[in-house]
């Protein structure tokens, strides 16, 4: 599902019109990114969390070259389905 369907999807199950439901949309995608960027956790009870995790630095192999590359530490945005997630999706 692609984010035009999605917005179908919750506009067919509520009042609310595409252009509003896009909005909301947005501003959700937003907000939790601006959480992530400060480090803070957006835990949404029943469907997951949002977290940042880090990775530590490697090595790796070019599959092209066959060399070792060095891939350096990160910081990377997460998701931990919640228990009620997982029971739908069971």
């Amino acid at each position: 599902m692609n984010k035009a369907e999605l917005v179908d999807a919750i506009s067919s199950k509520t009042s609310l019109s595409k252009k509003d439901v896009t909005s909301v949309i947005d501003a959700m995608q937003d907000v939790i990114a601006g959480a992530l960027v400060k480090g803070n956790k957006v835990s949404l009870v029943g469907f997951g969390t949002f977290q940042v995790s880090k990775r530590k630095a490697r090595t790796g192999l070019n599959p092209r070259t066959r060399e070792t590359i060095h891939i350096a530490a990160c910081t990377v945005p997460k998701f931990v389905a919640g228990k009620g997630l997982k029971e739908k999706v069971k």
